[in-house]
């Protein structure tokens, strides 16, 4: 059986829940996940890598177990995320690892790849997007938010924080929906009825714009850099489509695409898949 530690560090006053696994020796993998979920994800996944891998993976700031300090204590923005990750790594030990980023946790750990290229030892993206033409309809209530952040347009987000959004996001595009465990979706409904979350969740929302401004600079990362690049996506995602993970053969040609017939939770349904994908990529 593999062992996984349940931890908590202070990174510089802010405190920082993670999952480690695996031999401190080994090669490490920074598990990065996204919205509105939490470490908690990875929990199919890390067995099947720690037998080889150093598996170290982070609740984001505002997420999980790790600290939710108020708004006016703490602006929650990606840049301000990503500063707490990339010291998150630094207080732990970590001098060179690949990222496992998801959904937010792709913006999260390019602005870590983009800061620290010579840390970085490969990138498997799963539905963890930096192309626009990866961005889907679905976008487009938030899109409207960026455009025009009345208290109106921040109202009509609050639909993707009701308990039937997160389960639609984790069963959409999912051929048996019985296979999703609901453990994930329940657990991510506990933390955003939290007191104040909403309120987090939707600050988010709104500077998610940052990150498509910086799709360029990503994208010139990958160009100039090329990084080891594996792009694991379910293909019947309703947020980040099948192009989005095209698009990095644009920017670094020998990045290897592979689809999966399922959504935008892939880990839900094909832990042991994307885990052998991983393991052949890495190796």
């Amino acid at each position: 059986m593999t062992k996984v530690s349940f931890k908590k560090i202070d990174v510089d006053g802010f405190n920082v829940f993670y999952r480690e696994a695996g031999p401190k020796d080994g090669s490490t993998i920074l598990l990065l996940h996204g919205f509105p979920s939490s470490s908690h994800m990875f929990r199919d996944l890390i067995p099947h890598l720690a037998d080889r891998f150093h598996i170290v993976a982070p609740d984001l700031p505002g997420f999980g177990r790790s600290d939710m300090p108020p708004r006016e204590k703490f602006a929650y923005t990606f840049d301000n995320i990503a500063a707490v990750i990339d010291r998150f790594t630094e207080v732990i030990g970590l001098k060179k690892f690949a990222i496992y980023v998801f959904d937010y946790g792709a913006p999260t750990g390019f602005r870590l790849a983009m800061k620290h290229p010579e840390r970085i030892t490969a990138i498997i993206s799963q539905n963890g997007n930096a192309y626009e033409e990866g961005l889907s309809e679905g976008w487009n209530p938030i899109q409207a938010y960026w455009k025009n952040p009345s208290e109106a347009n921040r109202a009509a987000l609050r639909q993707f924080l009701t308990p039937e959004a997160t389960v639609w996001q984790y069963t959409h595009g999912v051929s048996d929906a019985t296979a999703v465990s609901p453990d994930g979706y329940s657990l991510d409904n506990f933390y955003l009825a939290r007191p104040g979350s909403d309120e987090v969740q939707l600050d988010l929302f709104g500077d998610y714009k940052s990150n498509v401004a910086l799709y360029p600079k990503f994208q010139d990362y990958f160009r100039t850099h090329k990084p080891r690049l594996l792009a694991v996506w379910g293909k019947n995602d309703p947020f980040f489509l099948p192009p989005g993970a095209e698009a990095f053969k644009h920017d670094n040609p020998n990045a290897v695409v592979k689809f999966l017939d399922t959504g935008h939770f892939a880990l839900e349904t094909h832990a042991d898949h994307i885990a052998e994908e991983i393991r052949n990529f890495l190796s």
